[in-house]
C-alpha cells in the first residue's frame, strides 16, 4: 500500500496550499479574463487596416483584430499599444504571409517536439517498469515543462502575432467550408487553432499535477487474483496472476468464454468490479497480495484469521472531482470553448456532442441489439448476465484457443522487450508493407516496458521516435499483453505515418483520437493471424461484424455515462466526492436501465462506471465506439484492396474534420448503417448455417 500512501502525501502537499474557496477562485478568474479592449477600438483598428490593405484581406483583418482583442489584457499595454501592434504586424496575403507560415510551422515542431520528449522522459519512472514509485517521481512526473510557454508567447507578443494573422474557424465554419478548402488553406486554419486560450501557467501546472496523480493511481490499481476466494474458500485463479483495473479485469472476463466452467471465474471478476465502482473494495487488497479476499462477502483474511476491512471509500471519485475542478479553472480562459465538454467534442473530437450522442443512442436502441443478445445467449447456453457486455465468443472457428496455450506461445516468441521490438518490421511485412517501408517505419518506433496496461506516445518532431509501452512479465509477454501491444503498435504506426507522410506539419496526425483507435483496432484484430494462427471459417466476416457491433453496444453505453457525469458536474460544480459517487452510480444505473436492462433481464446495474478512463483520461471514452465505426467502414472499403497501401493513402489526409476525412477515405461520413446492415447479414448467415 506504500504507493497509495505516497500518492496521498503528494496530493496533500499540492492541494493543501489552496487558501481560497472555489467561489473566490472563480470570481478572481472572472476578473482576470474580462475583455480590456472595447468594440469601438476594435472597429477603429479594423477600419484603419482596411484603408491600408486590399479588400480581399477583409475577413482576415476583421477576424484577426477581434482575436487579438479577445486575449489582450491591461498588462499587455494600453489601447494605443494595442492599436499600434495591429497596424504594425498585420501581414496581407502573399509571399510575406507564406514565409511567416513556414517559420511558424518549423517553430511549432521544434517546441512541441522537444517539450513532448522532455515530458515523456521525466514521466518514465511513473509509466515504465522501473521499480517503486517515490515522492520525487510523482513530483517530477507531474511537472509540465511547457506550462509557461503560453504565458511567454503572450508576453513576447508571438501569440498576438499569430492571432492577428491566422484566423480561428469554429467547428461549424470548418464543417460548412472545409470541403472546399485547399490543403494550404487547411494548414493555415490549423495554425489558427493553435492559440484558443490564455491559461496561466499555474493553472496548467495544477491540472498537470492532478492528472499525474490520477494516472499513477490507476496505473498502480492491481488486483492479485490468486488471493480471491469464494464462499467455500476455493481459489479459481493461478498463482501470481495480477490484473490491472479495469483493462486486465475486463480482459479476464473475455478470456473465459471458451471454457466450460469459465462463468465461475467471470462472476468472481464481476464482483471485484462492483466493489471497485461502489468503493467498498478493501484498501488492503489493492496492489497488495498479503490478504485473502472474498469479494462476494467483502471479507479479508490472513492465515485464515479475519481482519478488519478498510474500504477505499471515495478515493476513486475524489480524483475525478479534482480533475473536474482543475478543468473548470481553465474554462474562463477559453473564450471559444468555455467548457470541457465543448473542448472535448467541438475542439478535440470535432464532432458536435449531440451528433455523437445520437450516433450512440441509435445503435443502442437498434433492433439488432436484442437479436444479437439472443444469439449470444443461445451460443452460451444460459441467460445473459451483466458482465456479458464483454462477450468475446464471436471468434472464427480455429481461433478459439485456450488462453494458457496462447500465453506459452507468446512468451516463447517474445521473452523480452527487445525480442518484441525486433519483430516489429516482420509484423508490418505480414500486414503487406514492403521490407523497406517496414524497416523505415519501425526505425522510428521504440518499445518500452510499461508499468500499466500499455499505451502509445507519439513523436511530435521528425528527429524523435514514437514510444510503444507494453507489459513484459519476468517470464515473457503473455497473450493479454501481446494483444494490447499489437493495438498500441497500430497507434505508433499511425503516429509515425501521419507525421512523416504529411505535406504540412500543421496537418500532422488525425482528426481525433477515434481515428488512431481505428487503426489500432485493425492491427489488434489480426493478432492471431500475426502469430501464424489463421482462420478458415467461411463465416469469419460475419463473426467480425457481430464482434464489432457488440463492442460498440458495450462501449457506447460507457461513453454516455462519461458524458452525462461531466454534464452533472457542470450542473453541480460544488459537489463533494460523496455526491459525485452517488451521481455516477445513479447515472450508470439510468443508462443501464434505458438500454441494457430489458436485454439482460436485470435492472440497476452500475458496472458501466468501471472504466478507468473516467478517472484519469477526461472525456476520452467516446473515441472508442467512434473508432470502432470508423474501423468497420474502412475494413469494408479495403476488403478487396491491399491493406498497407490503403492505410498509407487513407491516413495521408491528416488533421481535417472527421466527416471530410471519412469521405476522402471511404466516400461517406461516419455512420452506424454499414455495421447495422452487416449485422443483419451476419444473423441471416449464421441462422442459415445453423452456427448458433
Amino acid at each position: 500500500m506504500k504507493i497509495i500512501i505516497n500518492i496521498l502525501i503528494i496530493f496533500t502537499l499540492i492541494t493543501g496550499c489552496r487558501n481560497q474557496t472555489d467561489e473566490q477562485q472563480m470570481e478572481s478568474m472572472k476578473g482576470r479574463t474580462e475583455k480590456f479592449i472595447g468594440v469601438n477600438t476594435v472597429n477603429e483598428v479594423i477600419d484603419s487596416l482596411l484603408s491600408m490593405n486590399s479588400d480581399s484581406d477583409r475577413f482576415r483583418i476583421e477576424r484577426g483584430v477581434n482575436q487579438v482583442a479577445d486575449f489582450w489584457r491591461k498588462e499587455d499595454g494600453d489601447i494605443n499599444m494595442f492599436r499600434e501592434f495591429c497596424l504594425d504586424y498585420f501581414i496581407p496575403a502573399g509571399e510575406r504571409l507564406d514565409v511567416f507560415f513556414k517559420k511558424t510551422e518549423r517553430n511549432t515542431e521544434v517546441l512541441t517536439g522537444n517539450y513532448t520528449g522532455l515530458a515523456l522522459q521525466l514521466r518514465e519512472p511513473l509509466e515504465l517498469d522501473m521499480g517503486e514509485i517515490t515522492p520525487i517521481d510523482l513530483m517530477i512526473g507531474s511537472y509540465n515543462p511547457s506550462s509557461h510557454l503560453l504565458d511567454d508567447f503572450f508576453k513576447n507578443r508571438i501569440a498576438f502575432y499569430q492571432l492577428l494573422n491566422f484566423p480561428f474557424y469554429s467547428l461549424d465554419e470548418k464543417l460548412k467550408s472545409g470541403p472546399e478548402w485547399s490543403r494550404k488553406h487547411w494548414a493555415f486554419a490549423r495554425i489558427g487553432d493553435q492559440i484558443v486560450a490564455r491559461v496561466p501557467s499555474g493553472v496548467i501546472q495544477s491540472y498537470s499535477d492532478i492528472l499525474t496523480l490520477a494516472d499513477t493511481y490507476i496505473a498502480e490499481y492491481n488486483i492479485y487474483m490468486h488471493k480471491l476466494t469464494d464462499d467455500s474458500g476455493q481459489r479459481h485463479f493461478p498463482e501470481g496472476l495480477k490484473l490491472i483495473s479495469h483493462w486486465g479485469l475486463r480482459d479476464e472476463i473475455k478470456s473465459h468464454y471458451s471454457e466450460k466452467e469459465g462463468v465461475t471465474k467471470q462472476r468472481m471478476v464481476f464482483e471485484v468490479m462492483k466493489r471497485i465502482v461502489t468503493q467498498e473494495i478493501p484498501v488492503q487488497v489493492i496492489n497488495h497480495d498479503k490478504f485473502t479476499w472474498n469479494p462476494y462477502t467483502n471479507r479479508i483474511f490472513i492465515a485464515n484469521k479475519e481482519e478488519e476491512v478498510k474500504q477505499e471509500k471515495n478515493i476513486r471519485y475524489k480524483y475525478l472531482l479534482d480533475i473536474f475542478q482543475a478543468v473548470r479553472k481553465q474554462d474562463a480562459y477559453y473564450p471559444y470553448y468555455p467548457t470541457a465538454l465543448e473542448r472535448a467534442f467541438n475542439k478535440d473530437m470535432q464532432i458536435p456532442r449531440d451528433e455523437v450522442e445520437q450516433l450512440f443512442v441509435e445503435l443502442l436502441l437498434s433492433s439488432q441489439a436484442s437479436e444479437v443478445a439472443k444469439l449470444i445467449s443461445t451460443r452460451m447456453g444460459r441467460p445473459l448476465e451483466p458482465f456479458d457486455i464483454w462477450y468475446s465468443g464471436f471468434k472464427p472457428e480455429g481461433s478459439q484457443i485456450d488462453e494458457s496455450l496462447l500465453d506459452k506461445r507468446v512468451a516463447k516468441t517474445y521473452p523480452t522487450k527487445d525480442a518484441f521490438e525486433s519483430s516489429l518490421p516482420l509484423i508490418l511485412m505480414k500486414l503487406g508493407f514492403s521490407r523497406e517501408e517496414s524497416e523505415t517505419i519501425c526505425s522510428r518506433i521504440t518499445v518500452d516496458p510499461s508499468r500499466g496496461a500499455g499505451h502509445a506516445a507519439g513523436a511530435e518532431m521528425k528527429t524523435e521516435k514514437s514510444h510503444l509501452r507494453t507489459r513484459i512479465g519476468k517470464n515473457g509477454m503473455d497473450y493479454k499483453a501481446y494483444n494490447i501491444a499489437i493495438h498500441e503498435f497500430g497507434h505508433t504506426v499511425e503516429q509515425t505515418l501521419t507525421l512523416y507522410d504529411m505535406d504540412y506539419y500543421s496537418l500532422k496526425g488525425i482528426p481525433n483520437t477515434a481515428f488512431t483507435e481505428a487503426l489500432a483496432f485493425a492491427f489488434q484484430k489480426r493478432d492471431l493471424e500475426l502469430l501464424g494462427i489463421k482462420s478458415t471459417d467461411p463465416l469469419e466476416k460475419h463473426l467480425m461484424a457481430l464482434d464489432i457491433f457488440w463492442s460498440c453496444f458495450e462501449i457506447m453505453g460507457v461513453s454516455l455515462v462519461d458524458i452525462y457525469v461531466w454534464e452533472w458536474l457542470y450542473e453541480n460544480p460544488f459537489a463533494t466526492a460523496d455526491d459525485l459517487k452517488e451521481a455516477v452510480l445513479k447515472i450508470s444505473k439510468e443508462v443501464w436501465n434505458s438500454y441494457y436492462a430489458e436485454i439482460f433481464g436485470v435492472k440497476d446495474q452500475a458496472i458501466l462506471a468501471i472504466y478507468s478512463h473516467m478517472i484519469a483520461y477526461p472525456l476520452y471514452l467516446s473515441a472508442y465506439p467512434v473508432g470502432h465505426l470508423i474501423d468497420y467502414q474502412i475494413e469494408e472499403y479495403i476488403s478487396d484492396k491491399e491493406f498497407a497501401g490503403e492505410v498509407r493513402r487513407i491516413f495521408a489526409s491528416g488533421n481535417v474534420t472527421p466527416d471530410l476525412w471519412m469521405k476522402n477515405a471511404v466516400g461517406s461520413g461516419i455512420s452506424n448503417k454499414p455495421l447495422l446492415s452487416a449485422v443483419d447479414e451476419a444473423l441471416s448467415a449464421l441462422t442459415a448455417s445453423h452456427d448458433l
